[in-house]
C-alpha cells in the first residue's frame, strides 16, 4: 500500500497514527501520515529559523517546481498516473484534474507578475528600490508563517496560496484527507526545487489543525458555514466558505442565449467550485428558463472519472446518498424540474453519480437561493428591480446579464458580492491576474512608510 508521509523542513516523516485513503468503492488505496501536536509545532519553530532565499530565487523555484509537478515522475508517481489516482478516489472527472494542473503550471510560471496585482501603485516591495527616492511606501508581510488549511474540492484550489510563496512566507499545509495526493506532490516538488525551507506538508486532525492556526501569523481556511461562523470574525484568518456563485438575467437580456452558459457553469469540476453557478434569478419567465435548463443538464450522461468524456461527479454511495438527503430537505417548498425522483445513479464498479437537480421557487425571497451543494444543483426564482441586490448579496461572483448600468452599480458597491460579471459570462470565468475573492496580498501584506537619509 502506498505511504504518503508527512512533509516537514527536514524531508519526509512517518507518523505512527495513519489513516486510509480510498477509492471510491471503499477500497483502502493508501495511508496518510497524520502528524502529532510536537512535530506541528516543531516544524513551524523550524521554517521561522530557516534562512531565507532572494525573492528572484522563490518564483525561479516555483517555476521548476510547478513544471515538475505537472509533467514529472514524483515519490514513484508519473503525472500521468497522479492525475488517474486524483479522479479515481475523488470522483473529480479526469478532464477536470488535467485542467486543474494546467493551470497550477500556470500560476507557477507567472507568479512573478500575478503576485505584484495586489500592491499599491505608490508602494515599492524594498526600500532599496531607487523607485522609494527619499520616502515611500513599503509593501511588506504581516507576519511570517501562513497555515493554509485546504479541501479536496479539485486540484486547483492549491495555488491559491503561491503569492505566500513570493512575498516570502513559510507555508504549512493541511491537506483533505479526501484527497492529500496533489498537496503532497506538489509540496514534494517544491523541496526538490530548493523550498524546503519554505513549505511543510502536515496531514493532521482537527486538534493538529487548530494548533496550526494558532502557532501561524495567518491562516487561510476551506470549509461550510460552520467553518464561516467559527472564524468569521478573526482578523489572522482568511475564511474560503461556499461560493453561493448566482445569475441575474434580466428582462432587456434573451434567457434562451444563457440556458448554455448556465449549463457550463453550473457543471465544471462537477458541480463542486465554489465558482459554478447555484442560482438563477429570471426577470420575466423563470420557469421556460428553469425547463430549458432542464432539459439541457439532463443530456449528460453518468460516466466513470476516468471517462475523457465525463462531467459529473462521483461519490462513494453513501455520500451520494447523504448529500441527495440534503437536497431533498432543502427543497421543501420547490417545485422540482429535474432531479425531483432522486439524483444519485450507481455505477457497475463502484460509486454513484450525482446527476443534475434544477428546482423551480416562485419568490427572490426563498431560502433555496441561497444554499449551496457539491454537484450541479441550481435554483431558479423570479426577480424584479424592486428586489434590487438583496436576493444577490453573500456572493462569491454575481453575473448581470443586463444592461443596467445603475443595478450594475449598485452590485459592485455591495460589500457581500465579490466579482461582478457584466453580460452572458459563465459564474466560474477567471483569468490570469484576475482576483477570486479579492487578491490574496490584500489579506497577506499591508503598507509602512520608509523614509530614507
Amino acid at each position: 500500500m502506498r505511504q504518503i508521509e508527512a512533509i516537514g523542513p527536514d524531508g519526509p516523516y512517518r507518523a505512527q497514527r495513519r489513516e486510509p485513503v480510498c477509492y471510491l468503492s471503499g477500497e483502502p488505496l493508501a495511508e496518510l501520515s497524520m502528524v502529532p501536536p510536537i512535530f506541528a509545532i516543531q516544524a513551524v519553530k523550524k521554517l521561522r529559523r530557516a534562512s531565507r532565499l532572494s525573492h528572484e530565487q522563490r518564483l525561479d523555484a516555483m517555476r521548476s517546481a510547478t513544471a515538475s509537478f505537472a509533467h514529472g515522475c514524483i515519490d514513484g508517481m508519473s503525472a500521468r498516473d497522479y492525475q488517474r489516482t486524483v479522479s479515481k478516489v475523488t470522483g473529480t472527472p479526469i478532464a477536470s484534474v488535467q485542467i486543474a494542473v494546467d493551470g497550477i503550471e500556470a500560476a507557477g510560471m507567472n507568479l512573478g507578475w500575478t503576485s505584484q496585482q495586489a500592491r499599491p501603485a505608490a508602494a515599492v516591495n524594498d526600500w532599496r528600490d531607487p523607485a522609494a527616492g527619499f520616502g515611500s511606501a513599503v509593501w511588506t508581510r504581516r507576519g511570517d508563517v501562513f497555515a493554509v488549511l485546504s479541501s479536496g474540492n479539485t486540484p486547483a484550489i492549491h495555488s491559491a496560496w503561491f503569492d505566500a510563496v513570493a512575498y516570502g512566507y513559510r507555508v504549512v499545509l493541511r491537506p483533505s484527507r479526501r484527497e492529500p495526493f496533489t498537496p503532497f506532490r506538489l509540496v514534494s516538488a517544491m523541496h526538490e526545487a530548493g523550498l524546503g525551507d519554505y513549505v511543510a506538508f502536515l496531514p493532521c486532525g482537527y486538534d493538529v489543525a487548530d494548533k496550526l492556526v494558532e502557532l501561524a501569523d495567518v491562516a487561510m481556511i476551506y470549509g461550510g458555514q460552520s467553518i464561516v461562523h467559527r472564524y468569521g470574525g478573526n482578523d489572522r484568518v482568511l475564511v474560503q466558505g461556499p461560493g453561493r456563485s448566482k445569475v441575474l438575467i434580466g428582462s432587456d437580456a434573451a434567457w434562451q442565449d444563457a440556458v448554455d452558459t448556465v449549463a457550463h457553469a453550473a457543471t465544471v469540476s462537477g458541480g463542486a467550485s465554489c465558482m459554478c453557478t447555484t442560482s438563477v434569478l429570471v426577470e420575466g419567465d423563470p420557469r421556460s428558463f428553469a425547463t430549458a435548463l432542464a432539459a439541457k443538464l439532463s443530456q449528460i450522461p453518468s460516466l466513470s472519472p476516468e471517462d475523457p468524456d465525463a462531467i459529473l461527479t462521483v461519490r462513494p454511495c453513501e455520500s451520494a446518498r447523504r448529500i441527495e438527503r440534503c437536497l431533498r430537505t432543502a427543497a421543501e417548498g420547490a417545485t422540482p424540474v429535474l432531479g425531483g425522483d432522486g439524483v444519485v445513479d450507481e455505477l457497475p464498479d463502484g460509486g454513484a453519480v450525482l446527476r443534475p437537480a434544477v428546482h423551480l421557487v416562485d419568490s427572490w425571497r426563498a431560502p433555496q437561493l441561497g444554499i449551496e451543494l457539491p454537484f450541479p444543483c441550481v435554483w431558479v426564482g423570479p426577480w424584479d428591480r424592486s428586489a434590487g441586490v438583496t436576493p444577490l448579496r453573500n456572493s462569491l461572483v454575481v453575473v448581470a446579464n443586463t444592461g443596467d448600468t445603475e443595478l450594475v452599480d449598485e452590485l459592485l458597491n455591495e460589500p457581500s458580492i465579490r466579482n461582478v460579471y457584466v453580460g452572458d459570462h459563465p459564474t466560474t470565468f477567471s483569468a490570469t491576474g484576475l482576483p477570486h475573492d479579492g487578491y490574496l496580498g490584500d489579506f497577506l501584506m499591508r503598507t509602512k512608510a520608509s523614509v530614507n537619509s
